[in-house]
């Protein structure tokens, strides 16, 4: 009932998460990192017009048993520029860091990347892109595949950026034998 009175006096339904659920505030630092043993399994974004940002929130799925490396990234981007980052051979994507410039309007990022007892890097795909600009973003890691990269390009004109993910799956483990 709310959402159709809401469509008839003309406001926009945002389907997106409560206020608290985010990471970041718009024009604010974003800093987050799964807990050990995990990496990032989906991402949510909302965009402001007003504040030509994005609110960001993610969760994470169990990955490894044992955690042997993590590092995180220099800065992967400028400003208005595209990014690419794919984490270093056989580890995976498990905590995002970023910045806004106002003047600017976009962000760069940081990417940490953690390798456990069995490196990832079996059947890697393309997400496409998942999100038009000033949209709603949503990705959620397909079954058994996890987060290893991250395309992304901006838009002066809309001052957004259009994201792309990269997956892969992680080998089995059976009796010595690794299938993939």
């Amino acid at each position: 009932m709310q959402v159709l009175l809401a469509l008839l006096l003309g406001f926009a339904v945002v389907s997106a998460a409560p206020q608290d659920r985010w990471v970041n505030d718009y024009d604010q630092n974003l800093n987050y990192a799964c807990q050990n043993h995990q990496s990032i399994s989906q991402i949510i974004s909302a965009h402001s017009d007003k504040h030509e940002d994005r609110l960001w929130d993610f969760s994470c799925q169990n990955t490894f048993n044992n955690v042997t490396y993590c590092s995180w990234s220099g800065y992967a981007n400028d400003f208005d520029e595209e990014l690419n980052y794919i984490c270093p051979f056989g580890t995976v994507l498990s905590g995002m860091n970023s910045y806004h410039d106002n003047r600017k309007e976009d962000r760069r990022w940081k990417f940490l990347c953690c390798q456990g007892e069995t490196a990832i890097l079996s059947n890697c795909k393309w997400s496409g892109y998942i999100n038009d600009f000033d949209s709603y973003l949503r990705w959620d890691a397909p079954p058994n595949y996890y987060l290893v990269g991250v395309q992304s390009y901006h838009d002066n004109y809309r001052e957004d950026r259009r994201w792309n993910y990269y997956s892969c799956q992680k080998p089995e483990v059976e009796k010595g034998i690794i299938s993939p």
